[in-house]
């Protein structure tokens, strides 16, 4: 583990390479460990758009000029630089989500924007601990402690899941897979986009973070537990 605490994690497309966002900025594994990648920034939150283009919010960490807190900030090179887009010295946003149709937040107020710059408000019943979007941006997971919330108008609307476990964290692999862990550490794979679940592997202790991607056999997961990274090739059964 590159630090104490994480609070993003994410292949990046570009290499196929994991990435964690954590209080002592962004980093990179690769073959002989985590390297660090550009400045030192508290990555509150941390989201992988595409191909080297990454989101995150957060603080500013020393040397760095970015503003505090940071609002939304972008990279197009895989971390190594940030541009601030928009809400500086307003918005820390602690989980964030994208999609084809732009960026979704949390910073005390559901937020969602199509560029990274404009902005509207929406409203949640409960103020999630990780939000997820489906590559469409239609349907739209969050986290509770009361249960996953679920919602298909892309965040506009909101209903309980009943028939989910109790989720910490939540990502989807493709339009229909979603990977969930629960606090305790155990996974659980969606194939019907949220609906119902089926319990798997675990990650063993508290998770910190998650990343999904492919789909049935191919279905790989990233999870962050208490003490290290761990990757699973099977959808979860083993770490």
């Amino acid at each position: 583990m590159p630090s104490s605490h994480v609070h993003g994690v994410g292949v990046n497309p570009a290499d196929g390479l994991v990435y964690v966002a954590t209080h002592d900025g962004l980093f990179r594994f690769d073959a002989t460990g985590p390297v660090r990648v550009g400045g030192v920034n508290d990555l509150m939150g941390f989201t992988v758009a595409g191909p080297d283009h990454f989101y995150a919010s957060g603080h500013p960490g020393p040397g760095s000029d970015l503003p505090n807190p940071l609002g939304l900030v972008e990279s197009t090179d895989a971390g190594a630089t940030w541009q601030p887009l928009s809400r500086q010295r307003e918005s820390d946003f602690h989980t964030l989500t994208a999609s084809d149709a732009g960026v979704l937040g949390f910073d005390g107020t559901l937020r969602a924007s199509p560029d990274g710059e404009t902005w509207t408000e929406l409203p949640m019943p409960a103020a999630p601990f990780s939000l997820a979007v489906s590559p469409d941006g239609s349907t739209v997971l969050g986290t509770t402690e009361d249960g996953p919330l679920r919602s298909q108008d892309a965040g506009r609307t909101w209903e309980r899941v009943a028939a989910a476990p109790l989720l910490m964290l939540v990502d989807w692999a493709d339009g229909a897979t979603v990977v969930g862990l629960t606090p305790d550490g155990r996974t659980a794979v969606s194939a019907d986009a949220g609906l119902t679940w089926e319990l798997r592997g675990e990650v063993g202790g508290r998770p910190q973070a998650l990343s999904a991607s492919g789909e049935g056999d191919d279905l790989s997961v990233v999870a962050v537990g208490d003490a290290m990274v761990l990757t699973s090739a099977d959808g979860g059964r083993t770490y």
